[in-house]
């Protein structure tokens, strides 16, 4: 039996987050510690939406995780607190979180991708523009820069692809140039 099948009955061919039965898809939940159907819930193109695209999600459809947090399928949990945690300036998902039971090991495995984390106190990069710099992000040299250590310039106009970020300083980031992993101070790049 194909995993799109096994979960249809396990939903009751449903969304197993707000119980919608039209447009199901397989969602397979990020960080899972298991697989097959047990890694998967079935979601409709509505949450299957509004979980990838951020700027999209409309916090009054998620109201439906007040039933749904109760499942005894721990994807399904994994799901909805992860939501709850994502939508947790709304101050009502605040309230479903502090009711919500889950086993350790379920909730080490929500916790994964990284819901949950307080980020008041990361730094934050900006550009030389003050846009904020994510990981992953591309951005483009606006001067040139002799690499320490090295006999190496980075030129202005270089760009460097999939950035990633110093935790501890604001000021670092990290990306390749010409093949070479470097640290660049971030008042001299631009977002792409």
């Amino acid at each position: 039996m194909s995993i799109e099948r096994e979960l249809a009955k396990r939903a009751d061919n449903s969304c197993e987050l707000c119980g919608n039965p039209e447009k199901l898809n397989v969602y397979e939940v990020p960080s899972s510690p298991r697989s097959g159907v047990d890694a998967a819930v079935l979601l409709c193109s509505t949450c299957f939406h509004q979980i990838e695209n951020e700027e999209d999600r409309d916090p009054n459809h998620w109201r439906c995780l007040n039933d749904s947090m109760w499942s005894t399928v721990p994807a399904v949990q994994v799901m909805a607190w992860r939501m709850l945690q994502r939508l947790k300036v709304e101050g009502w998902p605040q309230d479903l979180l502090d009711m919500m039971y889950m086993d350790e090991e379920v909730k080490a495995w929500a916790k994964e991708a990284g819901d949950g984390v307080d980020r008041s106190n990361a730094p934050v990069h900006r550009d030389s523009n003050g846009a904020i710099l994510q990981a992953g992000d591309n951005v483009v040299l606006i001067k040139d820069l002799k690499v320490k250590g090295s006999s190496m310039v980075a030129k202005q106009g270089t760009a460097v692809r999939r950035i990633s970020l110093d935790h501890d300083n604001a000021e670092y980031i990290e990306g390749k140039v010409d093949g070479q992993q470097i640290v660049i101070i971030t008042k001299f790049v631009k977002k792409i």
